[in-house]
């Protein structure tokens, strides 16, 4: 079976034949399928209340049973704290986190979900289930490969980052 990667890896070998392209045959791919999920899943936040990125922050909220600090969210998540900052500002407007005062730290806040912020996660996140549901069906027995081969590389990476 001819990769996706060959004919690019092969025009850079003609032009660059010093070069090591052989990681476009793991990334190219994760960059693939990456586009892919975006372009599966945005239509789903079109009309809702949530945005892929800020649904990510509010599923991480949803079962905490005592409120966080964002900076544990950017960590948790792998965001920059400035990117969390920014969705939290978005979703507290809307009224769909609240943010207190933390007593241990000044410089703090914590952050939890609202009543408002629960329900808006319950409106979409089972519709992005079952939409993720429907596109990973063609794995068939081939899922849990791809499952270990995702974690092991995850696993390798967050070794090197």
């Amino acid at each position: 079976m001819s990769r996706s990667t060959d004919r690019v890896r092969a025009q850079w070998a003609a032009a660059r034949p010093d070069l090591d392209t052989s990681p476009m045959e793991v990334i190219g791919p994760l960059k693939r399928v990456i586009a892919r999920l975006g372009e599966a899943l945005d239509p789903l936040y079109v009309d809702a209340a949530l945005t892929g990125a800020e649904l990510d922050v509010c599923l991480r909220l949803r079962h905490d049973t005592t409120p966080t600090i964002a900076r544990h969210l950017a960590d948790q998540m792998l965001h920059s704290r400035a990117a969390i900052s920014k969705t939290l500002t978005r979703l507290e407007k809307r009224g769909l986190i609240a943010r207190e005062p933390s007593p241990s730290d000044r410089r703090a806040a914590l952050v939890r979900l609202t009543p408002a912020g629960e329900a808006a996660v319950d409106a979409i996140f089972p519709r992005q289930l079952a939409r993720e549901a429907e596109l990973l069906e063609g794995l068939g027995e081939d899922r849990d490969r791809v499952i270990d081969a995702l974690n092991l590389l995850a696993e390798v990476l967050g070794k090197r980052v």
